[in-house]
This record gives C-alpha cells, sequence and structure tokens, in this order.
C-alpha cells in the first residue's frame, strides 16, 4: 500500500498540472473549479474560472450578485443548474456560515450541488481531511489497479472504491492524493490508449499486469437519446423584440429565449406558420416578412435538438407586447443555441 502511495506522490511532485487554485488552497477558489470542470475540460473552464474570480473575489461578492448576472458568466457551459446551485450555495454560506466556508466533508454535503466527489476534493485539498475524492479519472484509475469488473456506475461499486482508496490515501498528504489520482487519471491511465509504460503504479496494477486495460473499466449502457423539436418565434417590430425567461424544471432553467413551440416531431413550415397566426398575429396581411432559419443541430448529454428560428418583422400587429430592446439582447442570460443565433443574425 504505502509504495502505491509513496510512488503516486513523488510522480506527482513532478508532474502535477499547473492549476490556479492549487497554488493558493483558497476553498472558495477549489469549489469554484470543482464546480466549473463537473462537465467541462480544463481547457475550455480555465477561462470561466478567471471570469468568475476577476468579478468575483469572495463567496460573499458571488451571494451578493443577481443570479442573471451568474448565468450571464456561465453561459456557453451549459448544465446551467451547476451555476444555479453555485449562487444558491454562496448565499448560504453568506447567510448561515457568516462567509466562511464549510471546513468538512459532511458539512459541505449539506450544499445545494455539492456531492460526494466535490465535498472530497474541497476537504482533503483545503482542509486536509483525509477523505478520497473519487471522479470519472480515480474510478477508471481504481477499476484498473485493481481490475474491478463491475460497472464503475453502479452505487455499490462506488462505494467499493472509496473503501479501497481509504486504504491507499495519505493521511499526511490526502488533497495531494487526491489531485495525484484525478491527475494520472487525466494524463496517463486515459480511457483509450493508457501510456502503462508512464505510469508510476503500473507494477502494481492487476489490469496492466494482465493485459486487460483495454476491456476496464466497464461502464452500463448509455441513456437513450430523446429528440426535441424548438421553433423559435424572433418577433421584430420598432426595434424590440421579446424575451421569455425559462421557468420549469428543464435545460436552461432561469435563461433567456425567444417564444417556443416545441413539438415531439419535426413540423412543416405551414404547421408553424398557422401556430404563429393563432397565438401572435393579428392580420398576417400587414407582416413585412417571414423568415426561416435552417435547421440546427444542437446536442445535448441526453438530449438532440432540432431548432429553427422564425424571423418575423410587422409594423404593428403581433397580439403580444415587445418589450426588449434589440440593442439589450445580447445582455441576457440565454443557451449557446439562442446566442450563436443571436451573434450570427445580424439583427441584434
Amino acid at each position: 500500500m504505502m509504495k502505491m502511495t509513496n510512488n503516486l506522490l513523488l510522480w506527482y511532485n513532478s508532474n502535477a498540472r499547473d492549476l490556479p487554485w492549487r497554488q493558493n488552497p483558497n476553498p472558495f477558489y477549489i469549489y469554484l473549479s470543482e464546480i466549473i470542470l463537473q462537465q467541462t475540460r480544463i481547457e475550455q473552464g480555465l477561462a470561466y474560472y478567471h471570469r468568475f474570480i476577476e468579478r468575483f473575489p469572495t463567496i460573499t461578492d458571488l451571494a451578493n450578485a443577481e443570479q442573471e448576472e451568474v448565468l450571464k458568466l456561465w453561459q456557453g457551459l451549459g448544465y446551467y443548474s451547476r451555476a444555479r446551485n453555485l449562487f444558491k450555495a454562496a448565499q448560504i454560506i453568506r447567510d448561515s456560515n457568516r462567509g466562511t466556508f464549510p471546513t468538512t466533508y459532511k458539512a459541505l454535503l449539506k450544499l445545494p450541488g455539492v456531492g460526494p466527489y466535490t465535498a472530497a476534493a474541497i476537504a482533503s485539498t483545503a482542509f486536509g481531511e483525509v477523505v478520497p475524492a473519487v471522479d470519472g479519472n480515480v474510478k477508471r484509475v481504481v477499476a484498473r489497479f485493481f481490475s474491478l469488473t463491475d460497472s464503475i456506475d453502479d452505487t455499490a461499486t462506488i462505494r467499493q472504491i472509496s473503501t479501497l482508496l481509504d486504504q491507499y490515501i495519505s493521511k499526511k498528504e490526502p488533497g495531494n492524493f487526491n489531485q495525484a489520482m484525478m491527475d494520472l487519471g487525466a494524463l496517463i491511465c486515459k480511457p483509450r490508449n493508457p501510456l502503462c509504460s508512464e505510469c508510476p503504479i503500473a507494477e502494481q496494477c492487476i489490469a496492466h499486469k494482465e493485459n486487460r486495460t483495454s476491456e476496464l473499466p466497464v461502464r452500463t449502457k448509455k441513456t437513450k437519446v430523446r429528440n426535441r423539436f424548438f421553433y423559435y418565434f424572433v418577433l421584430i417590430q420598432n426595434n424590440h423584440t421579446v424575451l421569455n425567461e425559462r421557468t420549469d424544471k428543464d435545460i436552461w432553467q432561469g435563461l433567456y429565449e425567444f417564444p417556443l413551440l416545441e413539438s415531439e416531431m419535426q413540423l412543416t413550415e405551414e404547421q408553424v406558420i398557422n401556430y404563429l397566426k393563432k397565438h401572435y398575429l393579428n392580420d398576417q396581411k400587414k407582416v413585412s416578412t417571414i423568415s426561416f432559419t435552417a435547421p440546427v443541430k444542437h446536442i445535448l448529454s441526453h438530449q438532440i435538438i432540432m431548432a429553427q428560428f422564425i424571423i418575423v418583422k410587422s409594423a404593428s400587429n403581433f397580439v403580444i407586447s415587445l418589450p426588449t430592446p434589440l440593442q439589450d439582447v445580447s445582455k441576457y442570460p440565454v443557451s449557446r443555441l439562442v446566442d450563436r443565433f443571436i451573434q450570427s443574425s445580424g439583427l441584434f
């Protein structure tokens, strides 16, 4: 056990990724980085991390912001529930803890959006608590090291991985041990073509000894992908339009979008125009132009969205009011799908 741990820490001391939150073990910085990187590559996440730290140097600064500003800064990262939970957690820490970050694994778990991995990463790195942090990289390393043949997506297997790591985690450097395991998974023990010849713990790795690294880890079959069809109505009159906030517990909750018609199947232009007439127009004859953009395919983790934007310009006959000046549209937090339209349309 000690040999594996020592070899891993020696390797980490020489090969650790140079990440800004590692230079200063501030719990807020570590927390922010972990939330950003939950579903994001480091290359993309770094820009967002610096943007947030520049705007919100402390957790209290974040708590005192408006949620819309937080979502706008987050725009493009996806999984917007992470941003909403980040904001809620900041407010809880400000109001219940006087701005002081929780210092234990159990206390951190009580924050919205903080699961076992994130709590362990913060507790071990910022506060030296001896608790293993198990993310996707770590699960892969452990599954190969111990040749685990059950799916690493199963709760029982994740528990088993934590139990095994309890025996190996450094009592003196738990944070470095956890960071080393994550770096090993990211840099060496890759999903495909792992660099076993460069691995500091290959000598003890069962999968390496048995030439089974390509078979492990075992994963549960992916969730079936859902198809959705979105038709956005971009209503324009007197240099104004309308944006609606998504309030349902669905993708992009809290973000803004143009009036939407959603369908489980692809609609014809005639069907879309009939909906437009029924819900938004008094008299189609007074409409200046109606134009359809080409369909856009937007892929999420378990959903594929086929979207079209219908640009409708009229002098005076929309049923609803258009309160948003065109020049203000870019100020609102929107999904990447809507943002790409805004940036490319030349209308705003």
